[in-house]
């Protein structure tokens, strides 16, 4: 599916998740004080005590907000009060829901930048997603030397500077997504392997150093959530379908 073509749409009914769904949610971190208020009351004792050691209070309203927004969409799914449901995570710190068990189980993988924040959720298939904010005025290439495969490097520092950041952002959130995904968090070297990044061009898993299998295991899908974001989606397998919705606040 072409990000040119994916269209954000607020449901005005409850959502089935079939077995070869992906659905991704959009969500705006800004909230009225009453919305932020109505959404305290759906985390759990130790969450809003974590909300008061943010040090910047846009910090702590995000938090909130995205946490929130989770709880209530994960309850959507799988039917149950959202300040009822509980999470795990795993050795590499990937959260699940331990409360309630499910089989198949519900994998879901959240990511926030500036001011959005983007869910994907699917039933039988492990995701990873990623979003970011296209800042400006950055190092692309002093970022790459320490973040890219060589091979990316190469080809990011041969692109012309007007659309090297779009390469950049391609490039990160790609990697971030997969990794993401694969759920081992920092110990997968982000060298050792290499996704597309330029402009247009599909995004994919090109190449695996640690296990070439990883190339037909995975499936990556670029997403369009804003004006001045790039993001990007990791899933297991193949033929499946994405769904874009948007949470109105």
């Amino acid at each position: 599916m072409s990000s040119l073509y994916q269209q954000w749409i607020i449901p005005s009914y409850a959502l089935p998740l079939l077995e070869h769904e992906v659905h991704v949610w959009r969500a705006s971190l800004e909230a009225s004080e009453l919305v932020i208020q109505n959404l305290e009351c759906v985390l759990t004792k130790d969450e809003a005590t974590k909300a008061t050691r943010f040090r910047f209070e846009k910090d702590r309203k995000h938090w909130i907000v995205a946490r929130a927004i989770l709880r209530i969409l994960l309850s959507r799914y799988v039917h149950t009060d959202p300040s009822q449901l509980r999470f795990g995570s795993n050795a590499y710190g990937k959260p699940f829901l331990a409360f309630p068990s499910l089989s198949p189980p519900l994998y879901f993988n959240l990511s926030h930048s500036g001011g959005l924040v983007l869910y994907a959720f699917s039933y039988t298939r492990q995701v990873g997603i990623d979003v970011e904010y296209k800042l400006a005025d950055i190092d692309y290439d002093s970022l790459a030397k320490v973040s890219f495969s060589p091979n990316e490097q190469s080809l990011l520092h041969s692109l012309p500077g007007d659309i090297k950041r779009d390469a950049f952002f391609h490039c990160w959130t790609r990697k971030e997504a997969y990794i993401k995904a694969m759920g081992k968090g920092l110990s997968i070297p982000t060298n050792q392997f290499d996704v597309t990044l330029i402009p247009g061009e599909p995004a994919a898993l090109l190449q695996s150093r640690e296990d070439p299998r990883e190339i037909t295991r995975w499936s990556l899908q670029e997403l369009a959530p804003g004006t001045g974001y790039t993001g990007a989606l990791a899933v297991e397998g193949t033929g499946w379908s994405l769904s874009c919705w948007k949470w109105d606040n």
